[in-house]
């Protein structure tokens, strides 16, 4: 009731744009409900951006409810834990199945770091405990989540959005 209350009160501010947040990122079902009672409430010609939201099913997830801004350290806290994002999921670079994998992290992956840097090499690095192994997965983890929203305006452009979000979401 609170947020419903507050939703209809600062929609009616002349605000350029809404922030949504407040512990949206621990229990899924809190998150997804809180913006089915939010974001109907909220001018839809006005931006409406989810603070601290950065998973790639959450932001499918806050797309279809209609969030159109996110902002997230996970993409980041993930890449110098080492764990990278790609098309098929997460990739743990740490494990040593990478020690001689001359591949990229992603293949077609247009990142500086898949252009320029093998699976082994990056994992070499964070086991030599290299500050330039976070750097680079950093790049890439960027450049992922950049890629995939541009992937989602499109996909929304061209009625496929469902088809990407089950693409990515079955993975």
């Amino acid at each position: 009731d609170l947020r419903e209350e507050s939703a209809k009160f600062i929609n009616s501010l002349p605000f350029a744009g809404f922030g949504i947040g407040g512990s949206l990122g621990k229990i899924k079902k809190d998150m997804h409900n809180i913006l089915e009672w939010v974001v109907p409430l909220l001018d839809e010609k006005k931006p409406r951006h989810l603070l601290g939201i950065g998973e790639v099913e959450d932001l499918f997830n806050g797309v279809e409810k209609g969030v159109d801004l996110f902002d997230c350290v996970a993409p980041t806290r993930m890449a110098r834990n080492g764990t990278l994002l790609t098309k098929k999921g997460r990739m743990n670079i740490l494990k040593s199945g990478f020690k001689n994998d001359k591949k990229p992290i992603e293949e077609n992956c247009e990142c500086y770091t898949c252009k320029n840097f093998s699976r082994a090499y990056l994992n070499h690095l964070f086991k030599a405990e290299e500050i330039l192994a976070h750097r680079l997965a950093t790049i890439h983890n960027l450049y992922f989540i950049t890629n995939l929203m541009k992937e989602i305006r499109m996909a929304i452009k061209n009625n496929r959005f469902s088809q990407l979000k089950n693409k990515f979401i079955s993975v």
